[in-house]
Formats: structure tokens, sequence, C-alpha cells
């Protein structure tokens, strides 16, 4: 009786599993920016926002927090609370070598193996709404 408990448990947890892992392709949303200043085009080589503050900047964080929820969460958790399978953003330094690091991947992606791991991100979302995304998770901390 126990073994049948115990494979019966086994089997839910796996079909759970799967469920929650199964989620299928993931198609980026578009984010509406019309509310931030805009940037334009060409990326600028560090978060154009970092600076910024009052009204402007929780407009940023906002937005960034919405693009975040709806295009990043996914993978990289809840308030970028990473589970280990994508990379905690929280660790990025808040400076140029972070930023690079950032552009890097919103840009190219990342692919192992012949495997995408991050699509090209700003091939969805214009470069106002990633510095948003950048912006908000710069506004947690790792003890959040």
């Amino acid at each position: 009786m126990k073994l049948i408990l115990t494979l019966s448990t086994m089997a839910t947890a796996l079909v759970f599993s799967a469920a929650v892992l199964a989620h299928g392709a993931v198609t980026p949303q578009s984010i509406d920016t019309s509310t931030l200043p805009t940037l334009g085009e060409e990326w600028t080589d560090t978060n154009p926002y970092r600076e910024l503050s009052g009204e402007v900047k929780v407009e940023i964080i906002r937005v960034g927090e919405s693009a975040y929820a709806q295009n990043c969460a996914r993978c990289h958790g809840l308030q970028a609370i990473s589970g280990g399978i994508a990379p905690d953003l929280r660790a990025l330094a808040a400076d140029f070598d972070g930023d690079e690091w950032y552009i890097e991947r919103v840009v190219n992606g990342a692919v192992r193996n012949g495997a995408v791991y991050m699509p090209k991100m700003n091939e969805h979302l214009n470069q106002e709404a990633l510095w948003a995304v950048r912006s908000y998770v710069e506004s947690l901390t790792a003890d959040e």
C-alpha cells in the first residue's frame, strides 16, 4: 500500500511539474511607453533613466515593473528573484559594466548549443521599455 501511495504521489508531482514548466512558446508582450522620456532608435551606453527622479522616475519604474512581469518574470523570477534557471538580474551592478552586459543580452539574446535561452528582446520591445525594465530591477534590493 505504501508503494502505491509513493508512486501515486510521484505521478501527481510529475504531472504538476509538467503543467508548470510546459508554458509553450513565449510571445513577448508589447509595452506602452508613451509616458516615458523618448530615447530614440540608437542605444545609449548606460541607463539614461538611472539619474532621473520624482514623478518621472516613479512612472519609469511603474512601466518597467509591468514590462518585467509580462516579459521577464517567467524566466528571471517574480520581483527579479531568480529561481536559479536564469541569472538574478538584481546582481547586475548599476553602472557601465552592468549596463553593457544588459545591452548585450537584450539586443543579442542568449543561445547555447542551438537552443534559445533568451530571445532578442529588442526585436519586440523598444529601448524605452527595456531601460524601464532595467530601472525597475535596479529599484529592487537583494533583500526583497
